[in-house]
């Protein structure tokens, strides 16, 4: 299976912390070695980045180590592949526009005969079930919505859909159009929110801790979503089976 990785904040805030002990799962400390890719969300804008290199040693990921990118909102994936060859255009997370605005999705997970036909303008570049599922996803919401509905309503009409995919294998995925980061879980997904007072946080992939305190304002926020526990040393969140959460501006939105 591939490992997930999530950024939610309420003010632009660099993963390279977080990043960094996510790339040793691919090939250090794991053996998630087929490609990987990072999309951040600047206003309206994504810069995204794709390469089918393990993201332990590939140039572009040494790019993000070295040049970090401050964004609200952040999907990463690293790979190990179950359907589709390892090429470029597998690799996650992918982009789609609906309703005038970017969509990023990333999927851990592997889907059995679940290929419904796609007949709107939605459709994969690759042979990916992730890909296929991605784009049935955002056929359906276009079908469900005219516009962009608030958060909410948003949140609902996913966990509709999550369900009519989620019979059909392992559907852990993590999704975004800048405005919030949806997660859900089949089997292994955590999560937690960082606020004030910040502490020092240390990595359980590599030999790295970082004091958050100095680095944020009382007013930040920030939560993570990823795979497995990213850091040691702090009180991380399962997600149950089936579980969809919601995160804007840097926290879990709890239903009603």
């Amino acid at each position: 299976m591939c490992q997930l990785l999530g950024m939610n904040a309420n003010t632009p805030t660099d993963v390279t912390f977080s990043f960094t002990g996510f790339a040793q799962r691919a090939g250090r400390t794991a053996d998630h070695t087929d490609g990987w890719g990072i999309a951040f969300f600047e206003g309206k804008g994504v810069r995204h980045f794709v390469d089918h290199a393990r993201a332990l040693d590939s140039p572009v990921a040494e790019l993000i180590r070295r040049y970090p990118i401050k964004s609200c909102n952040v999907i990463s994936h690293i790979r190990k592949a179950t359907q589709g060859a390892v090429q470029l255009a597998n690799c996650h997370p992918f982009v789609r526009e609906l309703w005038g605005h970017y969509w990023v999705f990333a999927h851990n997970g592997d889907l059995k005969d679940f290929r419904p036909r796609l007949h709107g303008h939605f459709h994969p570049v690759g042979t990916t079930d992730s890909e296929h599922a991605f784009c049935w996803l955002m056929q359906e919401l276009s079908k469900s919505h005219a516009g962009m509905p608030p958060v909410q309503e948003l949140t609902l009409t996913l966990q509709e859909l999550a369900a009519h995919i989620a019979p059909h294998g392992t559907f852990n995925f993590l999704l975004s159009n800048g405005q919030a980061l949806w997660a859900h879980a089949s089997t292994h997904l955590h999560y937690i929110e960082r606020h004030h007072p910040f502490v020092v946080a240390r990595l359980a992939d590599e030999d790295l801790q970082v004091d958050f305190e100095p680095l944020t304002t009382p007013s930040d926020r920030v939560a993570v979503i990823a795979t497995a526990p990213l850091t040691n040393n702090e009180q991380w969140t399962a997600f149950a089976p089936g579980e969809l959460g919601v995160f804007v501006q840097g926290q879990r939105l709890r239903a009603g």
